[in-house]
């Protein structure tokens, strides 16, 4: 793992811990659970999942459901006063959720068993994929992994995902039609480690054909995430463009992005006179705090 996924893969896991997440154990306890339904109407169930694992760990995870996506649940006895037994499964491709309790007045708790699904996984490993653990099977449940997602992978020619990869997609909202449509524009970043840098940089289709109209077009993924993650855009570039600085080099662009250097800086340098000035000699000349005044009165 590079280290620049290792960092995004951190800032993930931590965000997933919070709010609607993965358990990390490979052996779960009960899962226990309680209902509300959202903004007091019943379309809507806020459901809150908590475990604890083998390895002593306390895990829990969140989410917002639809009630018709709680199969069985009894939405009107779990608005109903009193107490009353509830019964509700989630099922998705990777496994089920069975879960079991008691409620009313708009509130419930009980427990929940997991089952992974077996054809899942067999689909996997039918596409070159590691049969995922118990708990990889949890997470891909709680965070909704579709098969849909490992076929594009293969339909764009990368190497099989590991699942934890395939966990860190989702959770990102890498689907099928991002993947698609970055192909369709022509670029396909060289691995599936990128791709996450991509999304979770917010890297688009139409954010890269900005570049590519004004000749950037096919740059390497690396060169891309620096410019995304520095949020140079387009009109940054043209500004220097404007005043004869024609295809910066991406490693001048975020120097001069890093060092607060902009089309105005550069223009005020000219007007005092300095007006070949190379890309490096701006870098040092704005690095040592120089302003235009100052460089007015420097020997030429």
């Amino acid at each position: 793992m590079n280290r620049s996924f290792a960092f995004i893969a951190a800032l993930l896991l931590t965000a997933l811990s919070v709010s609607s997440a993965c358990f990390a154990a490979d052996s779960l306890s009960p899962v226990h659970f309680t209902l509300e339904p959202r903004n007091g109407n019943g379309a809507e169930i806020q459901a809150r999942f908590h475990t604890g694992t083998t390895d002593g760990g306390d895990h829990n995870w969140s989410d917002d459901f639809a009630a018709q996506e709680l199969a069985g649940l009894d939405v009107a006895a779990l608005r109903a006063a009193g107490q009353h037994p509830l019964r509700f499964a989630i099922v998705r491709e990777a496994g089920r959720l069975d879960c079991a309790g008691s409620g009313g007045s708009s509130h419930a708790s009980g427990d929940c068993a997991f089952t992974p699904n077996n054809g899942f996984s067999n689909a996997l490993a039918s596409r070159g994929i590691v049969r995922p653990s118990s708990r990889q099977s949890f997470s891909m449940m709680a965070l909704n992994v579709h098969l849909a997602l490992a076929d594009a992978i293969r339909s764009a020619r990368y190497p099989a995902p590991t699942i934890d990869q395939l966990i860190a997609m989702t959770a990102l909202d890498v689907s099928p039609r991002y993947i698609g449509d970055l192909a369709a524009a022509g670029y396909r970043p060289a691995k599936i480690d990128s791709l996450v840098e991509f999304k979770a940089l917010d890297i688009s289709p139409e954010w890269i054909g900005g570049f590519a109209r004004i000749g950037y077009a096919t740059m390497p993924s690396d060169q891309l995430v620096q410019l995304k993650a520095l949020d140079i855009t387009p009109a940054y570039v043209t500004g220097f463009e404007r005043l004869g600085y024609g295809r910066l080099p991406v490693s001048s662009l975020v120097q001069f992005k890093a060092l607060g250097v902009t089309p105005a800086y550069v223009e005020s340098l000219q007007r005092a006179g300095l007006a070949r000035l190379s890309p490096d000699k701006i870098v040092q000349m704005k690095a040592l705090g120089i302003t235009p005044g100052e460089a007015a009165a420097l020997p030429r």
